[in-house]
């Protein structure tokens, strides 16, 4: 009888231990035991309020690690604090692809890849760390000695427009404003602008007035206007039918000018060939005058010999006196 207890004593610390070993294996599996995980650091100027131990990493939206730790660190040189976060990265959720196999997280830094700061919830004020993938942001690195891998980090989207605010000139802004105001208030207060309500009254009267003369005499000038439209009518359609007959006409004309032209031409053409140098032509009208010439001076001869013996016309030519 007494061997009984020990048995179910035995039996119970062995079923307990069972259960502790099957504990460990599936708190071991449940948290990677046994994947290949990888330490980074990520620094970050503005305040990491709602970002505790164990906040989820992201790549696109892919938990693929978790904060470690969170660590504030003052440079005693330029009196400057930033937060150092250190994360565990895990490839449980990453599937690779390819035959390299080393750490590719320098070369994802490369390409671009840079921590940001995003809500869990506006409810709880949780924040997590979103991975992705900014070429255009620089890489900014701080010189923390630390062993791990350091991923850049860049401003969240509250930050920047925080800064923005702060870079604006708010004094200047309000002295804007209120000579706007000062504007308005002195146009609102003129004479002119309190008057303006009875002159557009008036303005809208005339113009109404205006638009009645108008119907008026629109309505009087109809009939004449329809009167001279048929008129301008009649006189479209005589000239389509005209405008047939002077086109012959004309065509008939500038035949009879081209002609002319044509044997104007030739006579040009007859007139040059008459008179070229090295014509017929004009080598017997260059006879013919060196002939007339030659008469001329005989003519002339002949009137000085009468001047001096007019009795020569009897007589016959006699020999001058010595």
């Amino acid at each position: 009888m007494s061997s009984k207890p020990h048995t179910v004593a035995i039996g119970a610390f062995v079923f307990g231990a069972i259960l502790i070993a099957i504990t460990i294996v599936i708190f071991a599996l449940g948290s990677g035991f046994g994947q290949q995980r990888e330490k980074v650091v990520m620094v970050f100027d503005g305040s990491v309020k709602g970002l505790v131990i164990g906040a989820p990493v992201t790549l696109r939206g892919v938990q693929i690690g978790q904060v470690t730790n969170l660590e504030l660190m003052l440079d005693a040189d330029t009196i400057e604090l930033i937060m150092v976060v250190e994360a565990e990265i895990s490839e449980k959720n990453i599937r690779r692809l390819g035959s390299n196999p080393e750490k590719v997280t320098d070369d994802l830094i490369a390409r671009g890849m840079r921590a940001q700061l995003k809500t869990q919830s506006l409810l709880t004020g949780l924040l997590y760390i979103q991975l992705d993938f900014h070429p255009d942001k620089p890489a900014v690195f701080v010189d923390l000695k630390s062993e791990h891998v350091q991923i850049p980090t860049i401003p969240t989207d509250l930050e920047l427009l925080t800064r923005q605010i702060e870079d604006i000139d708010l004094a200047r802004l309000a002295g804007k404003l209120q000579g706007i105001i000062n504007g308005l208030n002195t146009l609102a207060t003129s004479e002119s602008f309190q008057t303006l309500p009875a002159r557009l009254q008036d303005s809208l009267a005339s113009v109404t007035a205006l638009s009645d003369e108008l119907r008026t005499q629109v309505a009087a000038s109809g009939p004449k206007l329809d009167k001279v439209l048929d008129g301008a009518a009649v006189t479209v359609a005589g000239a389509n039918t005209e405008l047939p007959k002077l086109s012959s006409l004309v065509e008939g004309n500038l035949k009879v000018l081209n002609g002319a032209i044509a044997a104007f031409e030739q006579t040009m053409t007859n007139v040059d060939s008459l008179v070229a140098p090295g014509s017929a032509t004009a080598y017997q009208l260059n006879k013919a005058l060196r002939e007339l010439t030659l008469a001329s001076r005989a003519i002339q001869e002949l009137a000085n010999l009468l001047d001096r013996q007019p009795e020569s016309l009897l007589r016959g030519k006699q020999e001058d006196p010595q």
